[in-house]
């Protein structure tokens, strides 16, 4: 008898927690589906210009240098400021440009941003403080703050910070650089356009000690009900290699090239050159 008792209260405490549990989530909104940029729209940081000197980037006078110095690297067959080239994660801000189409999970606690192109990205969304000590990463650490803006009871609006970030970072394919310190901080308005839910706006301003201001930039994604994912994984048949400060490729016969013309071979100090 105990343990039908016993049993009956573990059920009911179960239909309880996923009762609360579904009534949470009718708090949130629909951005299920892939969210895609719009059709002719290149991978620039600022869709509504083109890349590299025509984002008009407000760089500081050093950052400027760095930026001309690797499109001088790119031209002479260099990987030009593209940390990706390596397989490095695009990192924020630049992996919300959906140079893939991204997938968001919204959960009470976390919203997961997925793409098949980088690595993921967590923002959490139960109340949490910063942490006293954040572990740099590409992505940084995200805290998000939703709102009901016109009182309906749905949340409509999230808004974000992100902070504790690791280099090397760009902006955009280009090689616009963020600063290596790492003291970058990311705000982020995202919420769907009221006149048409399949349009997701994210308002993004990027404070970086590269930038002689805060830099903002507003995309519009468009939303697939019935997506295809992708797979890509950069780690397969990469051909790029970093040795010291240079970066070299492997031929398709197996050995080690240059990517510059003219560019000296690496050192084989630990090679046995007997």
């Amino acid at each position: 008898m105990l343990s039908r008792i016993a049993s009956m209260t573990l059920a009911m405490g179960t239909l309880i927690t996923l009762a609360a549990q579904a009534e949470d989530l009718s708090k949130y909104p629909d951005w299920s589906g892939a969210w895609r940029k719009p059709l002719g729209v290149g991978n620039n940081f600022d869709w509504s210009k083109p890349a590299g000197d025509g984002q008009q980037a407000p760089l500081t006078a050093e950052s400027r240098a760095i930026f001309e110095a690797t499109a001088a690297d790119r031209a002479e067959g260099g990987l030009g400021g593209d940390p990706t080239g390596l397989c490095l994660p695009h990192g924020m801000p630049r992996m919300m440009i959906a140079v893939f189409p991204i997938e968001l999970v919204v959960t009470p606690a976390t919203v997961y941003i997925l793409t098949d192109y980088t690595t993921h990205r967590r923002i959490f969304t139960d109340g949490r403080s910063w942490p006293n000590e954040i572990l740099p990463s590409f992505n940084g650490y995200s805290i998000g703050r939703w709102s009901d803006t016109d009182g309906d009871g749905v949340y409509d609006l999230l808004e974000v910070e992100t902070r504790g970030f690791k280099g090397p970072r760009t902006f955009e394919g280009s090689g616009l650089p963020l600063h290596e310190d790492g003291q970058t901080v990311i705000k982020e308005r995202l919420w769907l356009d009221p006149a048409n839910k399949d349009i997701l706006r994210n308002e993004t301003t990027v404070i970086d000690n590269a930038l002689t201001r805060p830099w903002m930039v507003t995309r519009s994604y468009r939303r697939d009900r019935n997506p295809t994912w992708d797979f890509v994984d950069c780690a397969e048949h990469n051909p790029h290699v970093r040795v010291g400060n240079e970066s070299y490729m492997v031929s398709a016969d197996g050995f080690l090239m240059p990517t510059k013309v003219g560019q000296a071979p690496p050192d084989p100090r630990y090679f046995n050159r007997k």
